[in-house]
């Protein structure tokens, strides 16, 4: 394992780290409600994903850290939307 891929695997973990801390805080203290936990933690499953689909293999143009980040982004705001509803 090179720094590079240590820097991007990095990324992406603090991402949806941070995304799923960020659920539990919008859904816990701020709006009041109580969300399961795997609503909270879904963020941490774009992780997981991206972690068993790094083979080795040919990686398309979308397949960057960034883009995995976002997911784990739009993942959060989706659970939360779902917690709200």
């Amino acid at each position: 394992m090179d720094l590079d891929s240590t820097k991007e695997d990095t990324l992406v973990a603090a991402s949806a780290a941070g995304t799923a801390v960020a659920v539990t805080v919008v859904t816990e203290l701020l709006l009041n409600l109580d969300a399961a936990l795997w609503l909270r933690v879904l963020p941490l499953a774009v992780y997981l994903v991206y972690l068993f689909s790094r083979k080795g293999g040919p990686y398309g143009s979308l397949d960057t850290p960034r883009t995995w980040s976002a997911a784990a982004v739009v993942t959060g705001v989706l659970a939360v939307g779902v917690a709200v509803v």
